[in-house]
């Protein structure tokens, strides 16, 4: 009985605990579990200090596939268009126009946006317009002449509906 007294005052050290009866609460049967006991022998041990967690080993990101892709026509074009005395950035994006919709639109740029997409291919970096990064995802950026005009052309996946002459699209 004297046992179970010391075991339940060095167990619960931290707040006072009042025995009512200890016929009740400690048969003299009752044997003390030995991870117990040994936790009141160790009771005057110092604790051990709290590890940290180690640290989480970064991931390495997996390289994303490019917004858009460029045809070596198109990036032989780009490449000129870029080698001006005073280079600028070619950024391309879509515009409200024509009876679909959208219409795919280049401007040159001094510096990128900061939410526009670099897409670099062959040494040729172009600038994707992030209003306009979900109507071009997957797209092929490419350069077609023939005797009337020159012109880039887009072979784009998510196209629903076009107008008759190609000018403007719907996504």
């Amino acid at each position: 009985m004297l046992a179970c007294r010391t075991l339940l005052r060095s167990a619960c050290a931290a707040r006072p605990v009042r025995l009512f009866s200890t016929t009740a609460l400690c048969p003299s049967s009752f044997q003390p579990h030995p991870l117990t006991s040994s936790a009141v022998e160790n009771a005057s041990a110092p604790t051990p200090t709290i590890q940290p967690p180690p640290p989480r080993k970064s991931r390495l990101r997996t390289p994303r596939k490019a917004a858009i892709t460029l045809t070596p026509a198109a990036v032989s074009q780009l490449r000129e268009l870029l080698d001006q005395p005073n280079p600028k950035m070619i950024r391309v994006g879509v515009r409200n126009r024509g009876c679909s919709g959208l219409a795919y639109h280049l401007e040159y740029v001094d510096a990128p946006g900061p939410f526009d997409e670099k897409v670099v291919q062959d040494g040729v970096m172009v600038l994707i317009d992030s209003k306009a990064l979900f109507s071009i995802i997957g797209s092929e950026m490419d350069w077609a002449e023939d005797n009337l005009m020159e012109k880039f052309v887009f072979k784009n996946p998510n196209i629903k509906d076009q107008c008759g002459c190609g000018e403007s699209f719907m996504v």
